[in-house]
């Protein structure tokens, strides 16, 4: 009978295969460089694995598209908040990945619990795992308070864009970079097996499980948290405050380089943006201008929410926002004219659909479609726009490619070249919208006449240097 088990890439992956070699499952791709997503186990015939990121395991074993999988307690946790009866079973914790989840606060502005639980204000909390957020700001009764879900970088909200953020740290870790400090601990997390329900009852794991607990035994693993959060000793300056100063945020990954680029180009000089020792909040030589650098994922809503005046973030992104949210205060001002990606419409090779009408065919047989993606509103969107009949859209957070065809029919993807879709014997079938990086504005922040001549001139002042690149 086929087993099929969902790993962790990221944090939890080196501690995973080194638990899996002393089993002898025979996973010789399972490694940081793999370029591959499915493996096979010579010990277990039967056995096969997809590499996934790690939050997305537990959906997957909890829907019943893997037998099996492995990833940390809190994503466990972060599922089970919103969905308490979803079809996960605990097996057993592994003894590696320990972390903690704490709600941290800026230093300058940290009050004990009890004076917290008073308070009348709204409390906003931002954190990768909203539930958990949401779950323990009931428990701890606060009288009002919001949740942001965000893609990362939350240790920089606080204290301007939130009063608490909800983040992955060591054991024991009271500071954190950015001035944070530890408020309570909210959960302890270490990687874990789980299993579906349904295939723990109807099938025969134990020999696969019994490998596991056997090398446990045998072995002493390290327990690599694979979380940096500890102080870096960076500097850091109190940021500007007051009605007519201009929040920025800046995009992280990628994108960085190409914003220096264009910053500088503009005369714009920030210090310590890109990666080599850089930092979330860096200076620059704008007078009255403070910057943060986040996931340009989160940017559309936080600059929707008010909380920067300016960001820059992809179309695709802008979109995804505005699809959801079409009356959202966020405008789009300048196309930078770099980041650019296709937003693409992709299949398995193997699958017989070469455009839209013939994805409807390939819906109607199977009696609807699996839709995956990290733009799940542009999904969404797409789908009913084309009539692509009964379908559902899987959200996924990254290592998208991995899940056709054997969880999804259709993917919504973005791509530059098409190489790393054709690696994995995927083909496009479909062009959604080209994307590249804009220059975006809360419309409410434009209007004020505070706030107004000094964004006009950013504006201006990069609009020239977009032409002059």
């Amino acid at each position: 009978m086929p087993v099929r088990i969902g790993l962790p890439k990221g944090r939890l992956l080196a501690g995973t295969a080194t638990l899996l070699e002393k089993a002898g499952w025979g996973l010789t791709d399972y490694h940081e460089r793999t370029r591959y997503y499915r493996l096979q186990s010579s010990r277990f015939p039967d056995l096969s694995a997809k590499i996934f990121h790690e939050k997305d395991i537990p959906i997957q074993v909890a829907i019943g598209n893997y037998d099996l999988g492995i990833c940390g307690l809190d994503w466990v946790a972060e599922l089970m908040a919103k969905y308490p009866s979803s079809g996960l079973v605990k097996i057993r914790e592994l003894g590696y990945g320990e972390s903690v989840l704490y709600l941290v606060a800026s230093k300058a502005e940290a009050v004990p619990m009890a004076e917290m639980q008073a308070k009348s204000d709204i409390i906003r909390i931002a954190s990768e795992y909203p539930n958990l957020a949401e779950s323990f700001a009931l428990k701890l009764r606060l009288r009002r308070f919001c949740i942001f879900p965000i893609w990362g970088a939350a240790e920089v909200y606080p204290p301007e864009n939130a009063d608490l953020v909800l983040i992955s740290g060591r054991t024991g870790e009271e500071i954190f970079n950015h001035h944070l400090v530890a408020v309570t601990q909210v959960l302890g997390s270490t990687a874990c097996l789980i299993a579906n329900r349904d295939s723990w009852e109807a099938k025969d794991l134990s020999e696969v499980v019994a490998s596991l607990e056997e090398a446990l035994a045998t072995m002493e693993l390290a327990h690599p948290t694979g979380v940096d959060t500890a102080p870096t000793g960076e500097e850091y300056a109190p940021a500007p405050h007051g009605p007519h100063v201009i929040s920025i945020a800046l995009p992280d990954g990628h994108q960085q380089a190409p914003t220096q680029e264009l910053l500088q180009t503009a005369g714009i000089q920030v210090r310590k943006y890109l990666p080599s020792g850089g930092s979330r909040r860096p200076a620059s030589n704008l007078d009255g201008v403070r910057i943060k650098v986040v996931r340009p994922q989160d940017m559309p809503l936080q600059v929707a929410n008010g909380h920067f005046d300016l960001a820059i973030t992809g179309k695709d992104w802008l979109l995804e926002h505005l699809y959801q949210f079409p009356s959202s205060p966020v405008a789009e001002l300048l196309d930078l004219k770099y980041g650019w990606v296709k937003i693409v419409a992709v299949v398995s090779k193997g699958q017989p659909a070469t455009d839209r009408h013939t994805m409807k065919q390939l819906g109607a047989r199977q009696g609807g479609l699996r839709v995956a993606s990290e733009y799940v509103n542009v999904a969404d969107k797409y789908a009913r726009d084309n009539h692509l009949g009964i379908y559902r859209v899987i959200p996924t957070w990254g290592v998208t490619e991995a899940f056709l065809p054997e969880d999804a029919d259709l993917l919504i993807e973005n791509t530059q070249t098409g190489q790393t879709l054709a690696r994995h014997n995927l083909k496009i079938v479909d062009t959604l919208f080209e994307s590249t990086a804009r220059l975006i504005a809360n419309t409410d922040s434009l209007a004020d006449p505070a706030k107004r001549e000094k964004m006009t001139a950013i504006v201006e002042i990069l609009r020239k240097a977009t032409e002059a690149s």
